[in-house]
């Protein structure tokens, strides 16, 4: 018969086993570093593993049409369809394009509120990927008075 103390070293011989060759869930690289490293909101989106983008009336952004300072632009980024897998915050002039990306699960409502910095006047974007890969998404203008990205 086995000791805990056996099986407790045994798991964690598995587990980091698993974790070298790539095959735990939990090992995998679920941050999208290189997708924050990316320059635009198109190489973004395909970095996260999305397809074309397209608007659609279910993604919503609320941003301010103006913000006297760039270093706090508060947003919300919401999706009301099924089957969200991530919502993504993108300024298209900020010097990386990929602000905010969040993994989004059945037991949650895919809505949330953020601050974030900008750097000047851009097209901000929310975008919703799907569980099937489309890329939906919506966008808007918002105009910086002073930036904060710098």
């Amino acid at each position: 018969m086995q000791s805990r103390r056996d099986t407790l070293r045994q798991t964690a011989a598995l587990a980091t086993l698993l974790a070298s060759a790539g095959i735990a869930p939990w090992a995998r690289a679920n941050s999208p570093r290189h997708a924050f490293e990316t320059k635009s909101v198109s190489e973004a989106v395909k970095a996260l593993g999305g397809l074309n983008l397209t608007p659609h009336a279910a993604v919503t952004l609320q941003a301010p049409d103006i913000a006297d300072n760039g270093a706090a632009v508060q947003m919300t980024i919401a999706c009301k369809l099924p089957g969200v897998r991530r919502l993504l915050l993108l300024v298209e002039k900020n010097p990386a394009a990929l602000v905010a990306s969040f993994t989004v699960s059945e037991a949650m409502e895919p809505s949330l509120t953020l601050r974030t910095k900008m750097g000047e006047t851009s097209d901000v974007y929310a975008v919703a990927l799907m569980a099937d890969g489309r890329a939906l998404f919506s966008k808007s203008d918002v105009r910086v008075v002073q930036g904060g990205c710098g």
